[in-house]
């Protein structure tokens, strides 16, 4: 009975150095039901655990790898289909696009003129490549950065003159959002650049024939739909 005694006691104190069921088992010479039984009460070994998490984080990180390889390539292959653009298409994609983000006219507050802001590059360069195509003279348009106060605004300013294709001097103020240090903003850092805003002078014919031609789209789609759900 001591000799059994000794053996449970022996196997917990192996097992709290960080032994395994199999480590005990061979050092003891008893079975693994046996050390299982006496030592079900105590923690798993910190290193065993550590290991188990790191096994688990390195089997996570091959997934998330093999995804991202799936990703980048489903992305490439919709860059591919896209193929190039004809002037139709191109007018319909920017007329969709000004629609969702571009400033509108309403009954209460008359705007006819063409402003959009945003924050995304290429989204800028399709609207400048629409703006090309319905033959807006560069000199017409507009340019200005919105950012936050606490930001690299020189930098900002440099970046988006840049990619519109201008000098820097050709935008107008700055417009620089107010610090709230109680707000938690994620848009910080060197990728942070704020918005630009482009504005088209003396633009209320352009913006007519936009919203004529959504509501163009909107009647195509409706045809669309009630040809397939007829009443």
């Amino acid at each position: 009975m001591k000799a059994k005694t000794d053996l449970q006691a022996r196997a917990r104190e192996l097992r709290l150095r960080g032994r395994t069921y199999a480590e005990i088992t061979a050092e003891l010479g008893c079975s693994k039901s046996s050390v299982s039984l006496w030592v079900r009460d105590l923690p798993k070994p910190a290193r065993r655990v550590e290991q188990g998490k790191r096994a688990a984080r390195a089997r996570w990180d091959r997934e998330l790898a093999a995804r991202d390889v799936e990703r980048r390539a489903t992305k490439e292959a919709a860059r591919r289909d896209v193929g190039p653009l004809t002037d139709r298409e191109l007018f319909l994609v920017g007329t969709a696009l000004y629609w969702a983000e571009g400033a509108k006219d309403k009954a209460y507050d008359r705007r006819e003129s063409i402003l959009f802001v945003n924050s995304d590059p290429g989204v800028i360069l399709v609207f400048l490549a629409w703006l090309r195509l319905l033959g807006v003279d560069g000199h017409r348009i507009g340019y200005r950065v919105m950012i936050h106060e606490s930001a690299d605004v020189r930098a900002a300013e440099e970046y988006w003159a840049q990619l519109a294709g201008v000098d820097r001097s050709r935008l107008s103020g700055t417009t620089l959002k107010k610090h709230n240090p109680r707000t938690v903003r994620k848009n910080t850092g060197e990728g942070y650049r704020g918005c630009l805003v482009l504005y088209v002078r003396q633009s209320a014919d352009i913006y007519r024939r936009v919203e004529g031609a959504w509501c163009g789209i909107v009647g195509a789609v409706d045809s669309i739909n009630r040809a397939e759900c007829p009443n």
